[in-house]
């Protein structure tokens, strides 16, 4: 299997400005090919997002030539379709996160961690507003382990949650726990941890089993000289 993805800026889930095309020489039928894709999309371009913005142009297409020497598989089930479709998972999930990496003005990539939503959902709805927070994305250029914009992001998110058991850790350092400040909380470490071009935020909303993972960068003052100096 092999891919190649284009994409860095109007970047958000359902692909916006972003072209990808993946082959593999398997000789899989088209309705297993896009079952597959149908759910790999999912939580692989439709899980990123550069700055929230989509676009009227999009594309993702997996092309199957046939010209590997096994017989063909007819059924998007068969047992034997494990192996290809973890590793088009992982070829789609590394271009999805390439993307990101090569945002306009990037300088860190994001992975957001939601779990303890009333389900996967809302979880996905909760990551998407943290990710696409002008206020949580400016924070972390900066530098700032700015938990209180996080809370805020939840919050905007309209979805269902547990005040009292909003948690927030960046890496494995606690922010907040149950709604309030961690009793561990260290400004040092978290600045420490914020200058590297790298990181997790992981927030508990709830007592649910609903989860999600979302990529985001960070808001620099690049992409907006980028945005703001040209007329398309």
């Amino acid at each position: 299997i092999a891919g190649i993805a284009k994409g860095s800026g109007m970047i958000a889930p359902d692909m916006a400005t972003m072209l990808a095309f993946v082959f593999t020489d398997a000789a899989l039928s088209a309705p297993i090919l896009k079952t597959m894709l149908r759910h790999e999309t999912e939580i692989s371009f439709n899980s990123i997002t550069v700055d929230g913005d989509r676009s009227t142009n999009d594309c993702v297409l997996l092309f199957a030539t046939g010209q590997a020497n096994v017989p063909p598989i007819p059924d998007a089930n068969d047992p034997r379709l494990a192996d290809f479709r973890a590793a088009l998972s992982k070829v789609l999930a590394d271009l999805a996160i390439q993307i990101v990496r090569d945002g306009e003005g990037a300088t860190k990539l994001v992975t957001v961690h939601v779990e303890g939503a009333v389900n996967d959902a809302s979880a996905k709805a909760i990551a998407r507003t943290i990710c696409e927070s002008p206020l949580v994305k400016t924070a972390i250029a900066g530098e700032d382990a700015n938990w209180g914009r996080i809370v805020m992001a939840i919050g905007r998110s309209d979805q269902p949650v547990k005040r009292e058991m909003i948690g927030v850790r960046f890496g494995q350092l606690h922010a907040a726990r149950n709604g309030m400040v961690a009793d561990e909380y260290d400004e040092a470490s978290m600045s420490a941890y914020m200058k590297g071009t790298e990181l997790e935020i992981s927030v508990t909303v709830g007592p649910g089993q609903g989860h999600a993972k979302m990529f985001t960068c960070d808001l620099t003052k690049r992409y907006i000289e980028i945005n703001g100096d040209y007329r398309s």
